[in-house]
């Protein structure tokens, strides 16, 4: 790359001083050196920038005031996609200079830099899309400094366009020019490309059969009006985006959603949906100033709002996109192609992730024809080749206007969180060569998370991976992050569950880099995670933790506690959790929450007959899990809330088999808020653990005694649904009865649980001395995306002066647990080195006490287990 200068005039009459100007953070592929060129030329100062693996380098000369503005400016005025982490100022001998230079980047030892996410395309970029007399009229890659890929698109480090998948496309005499330009937007845009020197849009059918291919206004249109007709028609189309395919049809058609669904084999999980603008997306939900920032925003997430239920709206999608719910997901266009394909004639398309059902994201044309065909009706390509795969990222607001991440993805990842006080107070300097812990992450929704210098960063979503591809793609994913920061694992992270595949990765991971492995508690991960991002590490931190599953220390599963994280995040107690019932066959048992919910009777002593769970299973089932339970054999307690809301919906009638995960409890929160107030129930009661009187434990059998008097006290409509099913073949689930009372029970358990939950933290919290008063407690774990459970346990907690921590940067889902762990396992090296004798690092493992209370077992030679 060569150098680039701005002949500046010399200042005359003042003495001139020299500095060296270090900025670390998110500053390589988002317009920083131009920015400095531009701010320099401001203040008519001489020098230059340049990239390395660590930073940007300035050197500016010039009257000490301007060298104090320049200094000042190059922060506060920093590019919209740029992070500043820390700015290092050292003064430097007066050199003779005349102008100022953007240099070639220059690699270095022990990397720093961040990569950027990628964002949308911008508004003048848009503008340039759709303008007949710009030269990028209806060009599908258009981008500039401020917008468009950078993380999907990277290679190596530094960031240059040899290092990205842009080096195959060598620049036109126009488009070299933009990018030497100090003026132009274009400066120093490493994936700037136009209609003449830029990637193509290539068509072909679902056989791999190629039918158009071009990039310039004379050959886009077709091919841009042959996709949108086979949209129009009812057909699916597989399309490649920035991160990854996506499968689309159009979402008005009922026709073409039911075959996207035949197609995937995905009966119920709702589709995302791309609006053409604010405005349509305004026609098909709920949309607030919150949900129009999030919308908006830069990373262009999907948005999941409240579905418009209005007889008369002009845009109506087809019911089979989200079935049996009363939220959409919606996403803006962020690539240019969007933009071409959507208008007022197409205003809504479903945008699927473009893969087999529990596989990776499919970014490789040649795998889009083996993988995609047979979905797709035609396939939409190009040839800039996607490097990073990286999924759209998701997010939802919740009851105080704030917007609360459900998938931390594309425009997101992989910015970095704080894992260090002092890294926000003194800088990235102050735990620079901090220990490098590599997080396997969960075994569902996995991301993983390398730290460096007391930064934890996280990858973009990686999947579910009971899949080999996706397993394969978590090995790849965290070579990357290791090459990307240069930094090599001195300690691999996982979740305790012996059975994961996670932890076998994390175990061949620490056999790799001969390093120890530290297995952690799956909802001590989680309460780490919410700490870190609040920087809360450093103090202990209540929280209440609800999901579906995790491996218990006590290898029941668990999924309904209250924890106090300590020691920095190395140690979680556990203070109280829901009471315990079967679980007849384990974790498999969470796709028929029928048999949750008749196991859960039984325990309870409420007699089943007539109730919706045991007429949903057949007569042997029935038998089955009543030996099981009866009998106190063949099954494992568990203490989850997402399966108590499970069990509810079960014996409401709302679901009895799932189709994806957490299918009937997200079904149950839609009944809840159709609902207008709640059903009055028994308040909850806390007593102390039998075993265990320093622990308290929330009974839920209650709760299930009072739903099911209400129900039997509606035999007959229970009645007419059983009649429905015999009719149809089927349990009443779409068709079902969802009556007022059903509503109002949905409600009820919501804001029972939310109450106990309170009531359990506010007695654990004055049993164990703590200060209660403006006493912070966190809420994670998956169930808390439910947002009416979320909304009414911060009621619940305000009410008894309790205040409450909330996810803002990773999900309280499974993907935010690598986060966790990343912080656990700082927290575990940093409490080795403050023992007396401390372990090094290959004895580490031997020598720490899991919150469990279990014993690391040791690395053997080779650093496995």
């Amino acid at each position: 790359m060569n150098t680039t200068a701005v002949q500046l005039a010399p200042a005359h009459g003042e003495r001139p001083t020299r500095e060296r100007i270090v900025v670390t953070g998110v500053v390589q592929g988002v317009g920083f050196r131009p920015h400095v060129a531009r701010l320099a030329r401001t203040h008519h100062l001489v020098g230059s920038c340049r990239n390395s693996t660590t930073c940007v380098t300035i050197e500016v000369q010039g009257p000490s005031e301007s060298v104090a503005a320049f200094a000042q400016e190059v922060v506060a005025q920093a590019p919209p996609m740029a992070r500043v982490l820390s700015v290092a100022r050292e003064v430097l001998p007066v050199a003779r200079e005349r102008d100022f230079r953007i240099e070639a980047s220059a690699p270095e030892v022990g990397g720093r830099t961040l990569v950027p996410p990628d964002v949308a395309v911008c508004e003048a970029c848009v503008r340039e899309l759709t303008d007949p007399a710009d030269r990028r009229y209806l060009h599908p890659f258009i981008t500039c400094t401020d917008c468009g890929p950078r993380l999907t698109i990277v290679t190596g480090l530094p960031y240059d366009r040899p290092a990205t998948s842009m080096a195959a496309f060598a620049m036109c005499e126009r488009c070299a020019a933009e990018y030497g330009d100090p003026q132009d937007r274009r400066y120093h845009a490493q994936p700037v490309a136009c209609p003449d020197c830029g990637p193509q849009l290539r068509l072909l059918g679902a056989d791999g059969r190629l039918l158009a291919a071009g990039r310039d206004r004379h050959t886009v249109p077709g091919i841009v009006e042959q996709t949108r007709a086979a949209l129009l028609a009812g057909q699916v189309v597989a399309i490649k985006g920035i991160g990854g395919f996506h499968l689309a049809v159009d979402a008005r058609r009922p026709d073409a959603v039911a075959l996207l669904r035949e197609r995937k084999h995905r009966p119920d999980q709702p589709f995302a949906l791309l609006a053409r603008d604010v405005s349509t997306a305004q026609l098909l939900a709920h949309v607030d100033a919150a949900a129009r920032g999030a919308l908006t925003d830069p990373a262009r997430p999907i948005v999941v709002l409240r579905a418009r239920t209005e007889h008369t709206r002009p845009i109506r999608v087809a019911p089979g996109v989200a079935p049996g719910l009363d939220d959409l997901g919606i996403m803006l266009p962020y690539a240019p192609i969007h933009y071409l394909l959507t208008d007022a004639q197409l205003p809504v398309l479903v945008m699927t992730s473009g893969n087999v059902s529990g596989e990776p994201l499919v970014t490789d044309e040649a795998d889009a024809v083996a993988r995609l065909g047979p979905m797709a009706d035609l396939i939409l390509s190009h040839d800039r080749p996607i490097v990073v795969p990286c999924e759209d990222s998701v997010v939802t607001i919740d009851d105080q206007g704030e917007v609360l991440p459900i998938r931390r993805s594309r425009g997101y990842a992989p910015l970095p969180v704080a894992l260090s006080s002092e890294v926000d107070e003194r800088g990235p300097e102050a735990v620079q060569g901090a220990p490098v812990v590599l997080a396997a992450g969960a075994e569902v929704k996995n991301t993983a998370a390398l730290t460096r210098d007391g930064w934890a960063f996280v990858s973009a979503h990686v999947g579910d991976l009971e899949n080999l591809r996706t397993r394969r793609t978590l090995a790849a994913v965290t070579a990357d992050l290791v090459d990307f920061h240069d930094a090599r694992p001195q300690l691999v992270v996982a979740d305790a569950h012996p059975g994961y595949a996670s932890r076998a990765w994390a175990e061949d991971a620490a056999q790799q880099y001969d390093v120890p492995l530290l297995s952690v508690q799956h909802h001590h991960a989680h309460l780490a995670a919410l700490a870190a991002e609040h920087g809360r590490l450093a103090r202990p931190l209540l929280g209440l933790v609800l999901d579906g599953t995790g491996y218990g220390c006590d290898e029941t599963i668990w999924g309904g506690e209250l924890l106090l994280l300590t020691d920095g995040g190395a140690a979680a107690h556990r203070l109280g959790h829901l009471s315990t019932w079967p679980l007849p066959g384990g974790d498999a048992a969470v796709r028929s929450p029928a048999r949750l919910a008749l196991a859960a009777l039984l325990h309870a002593g409420i007699d089943p007959a007539g109730l919706a769970p045991r007429d949903a299973l057949d007569p042997t089932e029935v038998r089955v899990i009543e030996s099981v339970v009866r009998g106190r054999t063949g099954w494992v307690a568990t203490s989850s809330a997402g399966r108590l809301f499970d069990v509810v919906s079960s014996l409401l009638g709302v679901r009895h088999r799932i189709t994806y995960e957490a299918q009937a409890a997200i079904e149950l929160e839609a009944l809840a808020r159709r609902a207008d107030r709640p059903t009055r129930l028994p308040r909850p009661t806390v007593a102390p653990h039998p075993d265990d009187a320093d622990r308290l434990v929330l009974d839920t059998a209650p709760l299930l005694h009072a739903i099911a008097e209400h129900v039997t006290g509606r035999l007959p409509e229970h009645a007419a649904g059983r009649a429905l099913e015999h009719r149809t073949g089927r349990p009443p689930e779409h068709d079902k009865l969802r009556t007022r009372e059903n509503a109002s029970l949905a409600l009820a358990t919501h804001t029972w649980l939310a109450q106990g939950l309170a009531e359990l933290t506010l007695h654990s919290a004055r049993r164990h001395k703590l200060p209660t008063r403006g006493l912070d407690v966190g809420l994670t774990g998956g169930c808390f995306q439910n947002r009416a459970l979320l909304a009414a346990t911060r009621r619940a907690l305000a009410q008894r002066g309790l205040r409450t921590l909330t996810h803002r940067v990773v999900p309280p889902n499974d993907g935010g647990l690598s986060l966790g762990q990343a912080a656990i396992g700082l927290a575990h090296l940093a409490r080795a080195g403050r023992s007396p004798g401390a372990p090094t690092p290959s004895t580490f493992a031997q020598n720490t006490v899991l919150s469990c209370g279990q014993t690391a077992q040791p690395a053997d030679s080779n650093g496995g287990h």
